[in-house]
């Protein structure tokens, strides 16, 4: 993991999954900064900065940690502004919690130039400045060849299931130095920064997925072969009329694209997607229990309520994209035909 993520091996600590990475994260940076603050005299909420576009860990992480946050607004492709994030920035801030990419539509996002300005911002009033959390578990693993040693980044949240690795395991990487209070309490487990046992064999899995990622020229490839489906998948989809690309389609993560479709709800397209072999999804695939439109599709102001999700991973062919194109246009115009 450490190999891979550029990364000391006692920066690496590992969680049950990205949601939990995300959670120790935001929890142990905002209770280290209040009581930082409560040894100073000052009682007061601590202060985060976050965008509108984050997963829903972030914000509702920030929300149980009673903290004032203030939420940075995105561009009509959901990415933030780095200038804005840094800018929002107070003496109160503890943290600042950002994405590596979107998990919606997979624009990618300044992270580095977020962690570039906070470098910046010691003298100016603010003695050691906020922790810096980057979330990168949308991105497969490999967060643009992330070398967290020298990233100016504290926290990384990272996960093994999105590159095709045990589902259940994921990794949060904590600066050396950097101590934050656990969220899971009642062991000295993970240098005493996660208590419980280890889920080992999901671990050696993990560990095994990192070591094939980090075989030269394999990353490069496994992008390329799926940038090449996803790229077939929004020229079928957006070939049936009414049919948009949510998100930047330049520069965005391979894997996933975000289609928004008008006049269909989701849900029956979903349905008639399934029944001809096709799994897709609305919204972000952790919601699936919820039926409101996706906050990062209104973030953006684009229509949150006819949005598809579709993705492609390593075992992805060329005979699964016919498939998606083959279906798509009939569910949708055969949809739109009960509709007139």
């Amino acid at each position: 993991m450490a190999g891979l993520l550029g990364a000391r091996a006692r920066e690496v600590v590992f969680t049950s999954g990205g949601t939990e990475s995300v959670n120790s994260a935001v929890a142990g940076a905002v209770e280290r900064g209040r009581r930082e603050r409560m040894n100073a005299g000052d009682t007061t909420a601590p202060h985060a900065v976050t965008t509108a576009v984050e997963h829903s860990s972030v914000h509702e992480a920030l929300e149980r940690a009673g903290v004032e946050a203030t939420v940075v607004g995105v561009d009509r492709f959901g990415r933030y502004d780095a200038d804005d994030v840094v800018a929002a920035v107070r003496p109160d801030t503890v943290l600042v919690s950002v994405q590596t990419a979107n998990h919606e539509v997979g624009t990618r996002q300044p992270w580095r130039s977020v962690a570039e300005g906070l470098a910046r911002r010691p003298g100016e009033g603010v003695p050691d400045g906020p922790l810096l959390h980057v979330d990168a578990c949308a991105d497969a693993a490999n967060p643009e060849g992330l070398a967290f040693v020298d990233s100016g980044v504290d926290l990384c949240s990272v996960t093994a299931h999105k590159a095709g690795g045990p589902a259940g395991i994921g990794a949060l990487l904590v600066r050396r130095g950097l101590r934050i209070p656990p969220l899971i309490v009642g062991g000295a487990q993970e240098r005493d920064r996660r208590g419980g046992l280890e889920n080992v064999a999901a671990a050696v899995g993990f560990g095994a997925l990192a070591d094939d990622l980090a075989e030269s020229g394999h990353l490069e490839n496994e992008a390329a072969a799926a940038r090449r489906h996803t790229d077939r998948l929004s020229q079928a989809a957006t070939s049936t009329g009414g049919v948009s690309l949510f998100g930047d389609s330049d520069d965005r993560m391979a894997h996933l694209v975000c289609l928004g479709v008008e006049g269909v709800e989701a849900e029956p397209i979903l349905l008639g997607l399934d029944q001809r072999g096709v799994a897709v999804h609305s919204g972000s695939s952790c919601s699936s229990e919820t039926l409101e439109p996706s906050p990062v599709l209104r973030a953006m102001g684009v229509d949150a309520d006819h949005s598809l999700r579709a993705s492609v991973g390593w075992n992805t062919t060329d005979a699964d994209v016919d498939l998606f194109a083959q279906a798509f246009s009939s569910v949708v115009e055969g949809l739109r035909s009960l509709r007139s």
